[in-house]
């Protein structure tokens, strides 16, 4: 596959292929480590998977436990994509200037892969919205071309969240942030290679949402809905059954299981 940016960049095969390899190799690793899972699993001792919707991703944990450890779910899966970028720009830019644009594409793809199957976690992941969207954003920072960069960001965050907001549907905002990427990557960059990646990364995402796309046709797909309580509050004695069922049923587990085994859990 023909790319301007290899061509221009003039690396021998043999380097540019041991640096490829590298960078996708810390780049998955670092997508591996899943803000989620770690979370609920070593900090809440209640691995995220087994509940709601069993996806390890940011809406499924907040609709599951809430509280203020959404913010290091948050914060986890963003630095990560962040620093998986950095890493690739910062490898790219001591072989060739020209690659420093690719090298974003292709850690960003890597980090995406281990962050929906990470080798650490059963290959049970995320759906990469939110690390997505950061990798979206370390595209449009210093990009080839200032303005032209900063389209990918604007356009897959924008059309993302005037969707969300709208209609309140997380996944339908998510499946426009993995429509739109390859066709805006495309547009600004016009590099076989980087529409070949950015394709493969908005198509994890829609694929990974595939079930969401269903529910949505269906009208049974549920809504985001901000709330304060966690899952850790469902059998206080403070707290009614009547008063959680509505949280359990938007994250599309049954409370009653839920309650007996946290129950037992104790």
């Amino acid at each position: 596959m023909n790319s301007r940016m290899l061509e221009a960049a003039s690396v021998s095969p043999g380097w540019l292929a041991v640096a490829a390899v590298g960078v996708a190799v810390v780049a998955y690793f670092l997508g591996c480590f899943n803000g989620a899972v770690v979370v609920s699993r070593y900090i809440l001792r209640d691995d995220i998977r087994d509940h709601g919707s069993g996806n390890a991703g940011l809406t499924n944990f907040y609709r599951v436990f809430g509280g203020p450890l959404t913010a290091v779910v948050i914060l986890s899966d963003v630095v990560k994509a962040v620093v998986a970028v950095m890493f690739a720009m910062f490898i790219a830019g001591h072989i060739s200037p020209e690659l420093i644009t690719l090298s974003k594409y292709w850690g960003g793809a890597f980090c995406i892969l281990g962050h929906m199957f990470p080798c650490t976690f059963q290959f049970r992941g995320g759906k990469g919205v939110l690390s997505g969207g950061a990798i979206a954003i370390m595209i449009g920072i210093g990009g080839e071309g200032a303005y032209q960069s900063w389209l990918v960001p604007l356009v897959v965050w924008v059309g993302f969240i005037v969707l969300a907001v709208a209609t309140k549907y997380v996944s339908l905002g998510s499946c426009w942030a993995g429509f739109s990427f390859p066709i805006v990557s495309g547009l600004v960059y016009r590099d076989p290679l980087i529409i070949l990646l950015a394709v493969v990364m908005g198509g994890l995402l829609l694929w990974k949402h595939r079930g969401n796309m269903v529910r949505i046709v269906k009208g049974t797909e549920s809504k985001f809905v901000l709330h304060k309580g966690s899952r850790s509050k469902l059998s206080s004695a403070g707290e009614s059954f009547g008063e959680a069922v509505p949280a359990a049923e938007e994250s599309g587990s049954d409370p009653e299981t839920d309650i007996k085994r946290k129950t037992t859990d104790k």
